[in-house]
């Protein structure tokens, strides 16, 4: 069973990738989703103002008391051995490039247009294969307008793909008002792949203490609708690989996603409920339904029911469509994928 993939001119062993977590920050984690039959790993977002925070806690740190004791400056380790900013970041890439075989992918949130630019030529350099851009801002000004949101994304790809030669991928939210005009431009600013959708945690109000908690919830299987809606009407449509992000519990999610063509299908979620062998466990799942149903690759079921692929099968497949969608109101997606083949 060929379950090869190709993601934004990347050869990935399997369509499964593991995003970023706090999982693929450790060096033998990776090596063992590697073995789990990964196609790639998104190292843990690396975060411009916690580098610039933990950059002034060093120099106060540094600099408290040495006018008084000079000799206080002598307990503290010498700069280049006590790595602050994104060195340790960068060391982990050259480790992880040198661990393993499948690709090393950074993800990088920035804050100024010189954060963006200096932390991504610093992860190419380092070494690794491409860089999702985690671009993790959400307008609360009540004066800034659609238009200048969307601008405030596009100058971040560009200015990043204008610098740095490794593929770039955009994590995009579902929230512009047009998405499909959203991504098209993305992808002409320099995007090679988009990743649908980020996930924004939001807070809770806890009524027993008064106060909004900030906690994680992961991702459940609910949450692929919105994703596969938009995957399915741009697959064909983008010169850029979509990468599909939220809700992947089993194989099932999986197959969905890559039916309605997206090329890879990222998990966070499953991996931090159950451990790594998850993984495996769904690659071995996807290998196993290709083989059931008698498809000899992954690439034979990608897009097979996009919207640009029904819409080629003329008005026949558009009817049977239509049709099990009218009479199975609440069928579940995997039982309107077998009445469709």
């Amino acid at each position: 069973m060929n379950l090869v993939t190709r993601y934004m001119g990347l050869s990935l062993q399997s369509p499964l990738i593991a995003s970023a977590s706090p999982l693929t920050g450790e060096l033998d984690a990776i090596r063992r989703l590697e073995d789990a039959e990964a196609g790639a790993v998104v190292l843990p977002s690396i975060f411009e103002e916690q580098i610039r925070a933990e950059q002034d806690r060093w120099e106060r740190l540094t600099a408290a008391g040495t006018d008084s004791f000079p000799e206080a400056l002598t307990y503290f380790p010498e700069p280049s051995s006590y790595r602050v900013g994104p060195e340790r970041y960068l060391e982990l890439i050259r480790e992880a490039v040198r661990a393993v075989d499948i690709p090393i992918l950074a993800s990088l949130n920035g804050v100024t247009s010189e954060g963006w630019i200096s932390y991504a030529k610093g992860i190419e350099e380092a070494g690794a294969d491409g860089l999702e851009l985690n671009i993790y801002f959400f307008p609360t000004d009540l004066e800034e307008d659609g238009e200048a949101v969307e601008e405030r994304y596009l100058q971040i790809v560009r200015a990043v793909s204008s610098q740095v030669s490794i593929p770039l991928a955009v994590k995009l939210l579902p929230a512009f008002s047009s998405l499909g005009n959203m991504a098209r431009r993305m992808v002409e600013a320099g995007a090679q792949a988009l990743v649908l959708f980020n996930r924004f945690y939001q807070p809770r109000i806890d009524i027993a203490q008064l106060r909004l908690v900030d906690d994680l919830v992961l991702s459940s299987r609910g949450e692929t609708r919105l994703p596969l809606f938009w995957i399915q009407l741009l697959r064909g449509r983008l010169n850029a690989s979509l990468a599909a992000s939220s809700g992947v519990e089993s194989e099932q999610e999986v197959i969905q996603y890559l039916l309605a063509g997206a090329d890879v299908v990222m998990t966070t979620s499953a991996l931090l409920r159950d451990g790594i062998p998850r993984m495996k466990r769904l690659v071995e799942g996807l290998r196993d339904w290709l083989d059931r149903h008698g498809f000899a690759s992954a690439d034979a079921i990608r897009g097979l029911l996009s919207r640009e692929r029904l819409a080629k099968a003329g008005p026949g497949a558009r009817a049977r469509y239509i049709d099990i969608l009218q009479r199975y109101p609440a069928a579940r997606s995997e039982e309107l994928v077998c009445r469709l083949l």
